[in-house]
């Protein structure tokens, strides 16, 4: 990220073991698309913007392996420590900070409040399907979402 982070800047979103291993979970936000919250298999823990760059398509319902997901549209694989997608497709999606601290996770409350804001879902289709509704406007309060994964 670009701006420097201030320890009093974390909030506490859920447990390490919330998330399952190798699964996601949604953060919903004021405003802006949700934060998808992997962890990976080594216990690794990364947030990127819950939009493929492909189609927008829900990475918080993708298959996670290693450390990338799967988007479940279109299996475009994005790596989640970078948020880029591999060759031959091309694109990234943003990452938010991660802060795994006792065992639980944080994000930066001031990338949740003003990173990545421009980004929309598509209207019709399975990539706008299933999402939580955001928090109220001023609400400090951010609700975690678990994630179901659809196993084929």
């Amino acid at each position: 990220m670009s701006h420097a982070m201030h320890h009093d800047d974390w909030i506490a979103i859920c447990a390490l073991d919330d998330i399952p291993v190798l699964g996601a979970r949604r953060v919903a936000r004021a405003r802006g698309l949700d934060v998808a919250i992997f962890r990976g298999a080594a216990d690794r823990v990364f947030a990127l913007l819950d939009r493929c760059p492909h189609k927008g398509g829900p990475l918080s319902q993708g298959i996670v392996f290693g450390e990338s997901v799967a988007c479940p549209l279109h299996n475009w694989t994005i790596a989640l420590a970078t948020g880029e997608a591999a060759a031959p497709d091309e694109g990234s999606t943003a990452r938010f900070s991660v802060l795994l601290d006792g065992g639980v996770v944080h994000l930066s409350a001031r990338e949740l409040a003003e990173h990545a804001l421009e980004f929309t879902r598509p209207h019709a289709g399975p990539a706008c399907r299933g999402h939580a509704e955001p928090a109220a406007a001023g609400s400090a309060a951010l609700r975690s979402v678990p994630v179901t994964l659809q196993r084929a």
